[in-house]
C-alpha cells in the first residue's frame, strides 16, 4: 500500500509516519509533502498512490484544493486540529477525519476501515466515490459520558463534568470540577478517541478538558506547563513536539 502525507509541520509530518509505520500494516511511505504546491506538482507525475494521510489547513491553503485538481480518486483521511471541515471532507473521498492530537489506536482504526473498503471497492468502480461519502454516516458517535462502577451500581459520569483523565499505578482515574476522583475502566488512549478534541491529551499520563485549563506557561527546554481553574497536585506538563498543537487546540474551543 503506498502512502503519501500531505502536513505543513514538519514534526507532526515525522510523527505521523512513525506513527504509521508502527501499526504493522504494509505500507510505504511514498511522499511526505508540506504545501498545496508541492502537493499539487507531485500528484501530476505519480498516479499510483492507495491512500493520502492529509491535514487540512496548509501554510499556502486548503489541502481541498490538492483533491480538486487530481484526476486519480484516491481515498484520503485527513488528520487536522479542525473540526469544522467535515462536509468539505466527505465531498471529496474522504473516508475518515481524524483529531489532532493522533494516536497509535485511531491511526490504526482509519487504516484498518481503508482495507475493508479496499475489499469492497476498487477505484474502476463506478460505485467507489458514491460508498466514500455515505461513510460520513457511519462516523461512530463520540460519546458524551464514561461508566463508574461503585459497589453495585453503574454511574455515567457526564464527560462535562470531568476536569482531567490521569493514569497513576496502573489505573485511569477521572477527576472532576467538583474534586472527586473515580476509576474508569478505558485507557487513556480510548478515552482520546472518545473526547477530542473537547480533551487534549497533554502527555502520556494526562488528558485534559479545555474548559479546566486557566491558563499555561512556558517551562524548560520549550514545554508549557498547564494551569488549571481547580486544584489539582500534579504539575501537568506538556513536551516540546506538542507546544503548537496545544496553542492551536487552545485557540480553536
Amino acid at each position: 500500500m503506498k502512502v503519501v502525507i500531505i502536513e505543513d509541520e514538519k514534526l507532526t509530518a515525522k510523527d505521523l509516519k512513525r506513527t504509521i509505520l508502527a501499526t504493522g500494516t504494509d505500507v510505504e511511505i511514498a511522499a511526505v509533502l508540506h504545501s498545496v504546491e508541492e502537493a499539487i506538482e507531485y500528484f501530476k507525475n505519480n498516479t499510483d498512490t492507495d491512500l493520502i494521510f492529509s491535514d487540512i489547513r496548509l501554510g499556502d491553503g486548503l489541502s481541498f484544493d490538492i483533491f480538486r485538481k487530481m484526476e486519480t480518486q484516491v481515498p484520503i483521511i485527513f488528520c487536522t486540529a479542525y473540526n469544522n471541515y467535515f462536509s468539505e471532507a466527505f465531498e471529496t473521498t474522504g473516508i475518515d477525519y481524524i483529531l489532532k492530537p493522533f494516536n497509535k489506536t485511531a491511526i490504526e482504526k482509519a487504516l484498518t476501515k481503508y482495507v475493508t473498503l479496499e475489499k469492497k471497492f476498487t477505484r474502476n468502480n463506478e460505485k467507489y466515490k458514491e460508498q466514500l461519502n455515505l461513510l460520513e454516516t457511519k462516523i461512530s458517535p463520540r460519546k458524551n459520558a464514561v461508566i463508574i462502577r461503585q459497589r453495585d451500581k453503574i454511574i455515567p459520569l457526564e464527560a462535562a463534568t470531568i476536569a482531567v483523565f490521569f493514569s497513576e499505578n496502573g489505573y485511569t482515574f477521572a477527576y472532576t470540577f467538583s474534586q472527586e476522583k473515580f476509576i474508569v475502566n478505558e485507557n487513556l488512549e480510548d478515552l482520546e478517541c472518545s473526547f477530542a478534541p473537547s480533551f487534549f491529551r497533554a502527555n502520556r499520563q494526562y488528558l485534559v478538558n479545555r474548559k479546566a485549563v486557566k491558563d499555561a506557561t512556558h517551562f524548560f527546554n520549550r514545554k508549557i506547563v498547564v494551569n488549571l481553574n481547580i486544584p489539582f497536585k500534579e504539575q501537568i506538563l506538556v513536551g516540546k513536539l506538542k507546544t503548537t498543537l496545544f496553542v492551536e487546540w487552545l485557540s480553536q474551543h
